[in-house]
């Protein structure tokens, strides 16, 4: 069967085609992204901005176009921290369904964590013992540990690349110069102390592997030295906490606008790098880890995952 999923994220609206059955590998069948930018569409009073949600419902419209086009079986949309934070959500959320008649589901920061768990749980299998999951997201960081398919361990913190690139460093993907290193000390603090007040969680999680998924982690790879995609979906890639140092080291004297020269990264999550790079290597140094594999399936393939375990228990 072919199934859909629309994941309406911080930065862009993504669908995804798979043709999967249960058992089976999701082979992709088609990806269209819209970059939408939700997490900057966010206005002085946590809502999200009219221009914002006129966007998110043309996006909506044309990848539920697609999806029919690609005569799709079955759409699961789903919504992450720009429209589960924003003050007017359920407004924007009916809107949505009215306009196009899809329901997005928003799900929780654990939520999230969870899928994105069984993702990399599916993807490495049981020899990699106990888990550890990172994905640093637009609009947050999720952490998930655990030995089985659904982790012990699940949380959310408010550590996104976006959401900190535009909150406390106050940069865009054209800001012609870089942070000053007051700017980067007080993210690098405030991580920091958004960690200790997860202290206590953190101090339960256990692993054998530590792994990290998302866009921003598979970045900061590249720069570090992985495998470039055009060597395949197979390809290990990895991502050590030495080279994560150094790329945090050039990226923050580096202007947002001319980070996406460097091999690797995208212009549209350029300016996001440098505030991820600091979530990523304070996570990582919190939680002395050395390295982290890098998994190629996240959340998308987890909603996917679970989909098909549901249709095979009905």
């Amino acid at each position: 069967m072919r199934l859909g999923v629309l994941d309406v994220g911080s930065n862009t609206v993504h669908l995804l085609l798979v043709d999967a059955h249960h058992g089976a590998h999701p082979w992709p069948a088609h990806s269209e992204k819209a970059v939408l930018r939700l997490a900057e569409q966010i206005g002085p009073d946590g809502a999200l901005t009219k221009a914002g949600a006129d966007a998110l419902v043309k996006a909506v419209k044309d990848a539920q176009a697609s999806a029919r086009r690609l005569r799709a079986d079955d759409l699961l949309a789903f919504a992450t921290s720009a429209v589960r934070d924003a003050t007017n959500s359920q407004d924007v959320l009916h809107r949505v369904r009215k306009e196009t008649g899809v329901r997005l589901q928003v799900l929780s920061g654990a939520d999230e964590a969870r899928a994105t768990f069984l993702a990399v749980r599916r993807w490495f299998g049981w020899s990699a013992g106990r888990l550890l999951v990172l994905d640093i997201g637009g609009g947050s960081l999720e952490i998930a540990a655990g030995i089985d398919e659904t982790p012990d361990v699940a949380m959310s913190l408010p550590l996104g690349a976006g959401r900190l690139s535009r909150e406390r460093l106050g940069v865009d993907h054209d800001t012609s110069t870089p942070p000053s290193p007051k700017a980067v000390d007080d993210l690098q603090a405030y991580v920091e102390k958004q960690l200790d007040h997860a202290g206590s969680k953190l101090a339960d999680v256990k692993w054998d592997r530590a792994v990290a998924t998302s866009k921003t982690f598979r970045t900061l790879a590249r720069l570090a030295g992985s495998a470039p995609s055009r060597q395949g979906l197979w390809e290990p890639r990895a991502l050590p906490a030495q080279g994560l140092r150094q790329v945090l080291g050039f990226v923050r004297l580096i202007p947002p606008r001319q980070v996406y020269e460097l091999e690797g990264v995208s212009a549209s999550r350029s300016h996001q790098l440098l505030a991820g790079a600091v979530v990523a290597e304070a996570v990582l140094r919190r939680l002395q880890v050395d390295s982290v594999d890098i998994c190629p399936w996240a959340l998308r393939e987890g909603v996917i995952l679970r989909r098909l375990d549901q249709l095979e228990s009905a």
